[in-house]
């Protein structure tokens, strides 16, 4: 199958090997040297400062998300959160199931925020700012620099879900002032779902120190301390760690975060261009480089989606709910190269011909 998703995205003949070996005992020096080496190149990569952390969590993003909102912030908050879609929808809840008070910004759908939804709540004592950056959902990319202006003069903690945006997009957090980025290990990062990442500024790092959480699992202070050594509190996966070490490495002798962010911005654009003729509207006004949200003209969208995994052997991303015939959407990242966009063009131009679209 190739594979357009946004996650899990297609692997690497180097990611897939690591993937095939044994899994070795991890409580030794030669796994801890592994997960201190994937720290240092996520900070390389993330643009952390020296004094910021990075912690590993057997999880889904959604666990990072979770883990944040529970060792970063608590009842003493005032948080924003910009709810553009099902992912920003999750923080909601988030700081709705522990006790966080907060306000919702809804955008229009496939629009970014405005410099004028923000200014209604300036210097109204938010201590925090919650964004999915690229919200998946939609496709919309937000605009970070918009959002480090409103933390910076309201002294607000700026977290940042980057699961589908890291090294897709450019992400500077030291640039951009942001406290927590969360990612995962199926999105850009190319391999397999089961490993997220929460990456601290020193700022936010102290918010950890200084909060009791009423969690095990989740206690992101006995990850930090556990990280000192190399190591996580409970058996994480190690054979994605050893994977995710393998891709960073690569990565890093590639041209690190700048080399792939290019590569998938060109993916993205090659793509964009070659559908211009085809019955499709791209329906988010603020595009990220990891997917295109296409509402097509002609034909449903879950039978597009059908068609092309049962007769063409192509996945593509489809949306549920009120969006399911309405909006599909192509992922850029992983593996993929310009010969397989052709292919996904070609199967798309083959269908319009059949009357299928």
């Amino acid at each position: 199958m190739l594979n357009f998703t946004v996650g899990p995205v297609l692997l690497s003949p180097e990611v897939m090997e690591v993937g095939a070996e044994q899994v070795p005992y991890f409580r030794t020096p030669e796994f801890s040297a592994i997960m201190k080496e994937n720290e240092q190149l996520v900070k390389k990569f993330a643009h952390l400062d020296e004094s910021g952390r990075v912690v590993f969590l057997t999880a889904s993003g959604t666990g990072a998300m979770e883990a944040t909102v529970m060792n970063v912030l608590s009842e003493k908050d005032k948080v924003l959160v910009i709810n553009g879609g099902s992912f920003g929808h999750r923080f909601v809840q988030l700081c709705q199931i522990h006790n966080v008070p907060y306000t919702e910004i809804i955008p229009e759908w496939g629009y970014d925020i405005t410099d004028e939804q923000l200014e209604a709540y300036n210097h109204q004592g938010y201590t925090a700012l919650l964004v999915n950056i690229d919200e998946t959902s939609t496709g919309v990319l937000y605009d970070i620099d918009r959002l480090t202006r409103f933390c910076q003069e309201n002294n607000s903690l700026l977290i940042v879900d980057a699961i589908s945006s890291f090294l897709a997009d450019p992400l500077d957090m030291h640039r951009s002032h942001i406290d927590v980025m969360i990612a995962g290990s199926q999105k850009a990062l190319a391999c397999p779902p089961g490993i997220s990442l929460v990456a601290m500024s020193e700022k936010a790092v102290q918010r950890v120190e200084n909060h009791q959480v009423k969690s095990m699992y989740f206690d992101l202070k006995d990850a930090l301390k556990n990280a000192e050594r190399g190591q996580t509190p409970f058996t994480p996966a190690v054979g994605i760690l050893l994977q995710i070490h393998a891709r960073l490495k690569k990565l890093d002798a590639e041209g690190g975060d700048e080399a792939i962010v290019k590569k998938t911005a060109e993916l993205a654009r090659n793509f964009r261009v070659s559908i211009k003729e085809l019955p499709f509207e791209i329906v988010s006004h603020s595009l990220s480089n990891a997917v295109t949200p296409i509402h097509p003209t002609t034909a449903k969208a879950y039978d597009i989606f059908t068609v092309l995994k049962d007769e063409y052997q192509i996945w593509i991303c489809p949306n549920g709910g009120d969006l399911k015939d309405k909006v599909f959407r192509v992922g850029h990242l992983g593996a993929l190269s310009l010969e397989d966009n052709k292919t996904l063009i070609d199967a798309f131009k083959d269908m319009q011909k059949r009357g299928l679209l």
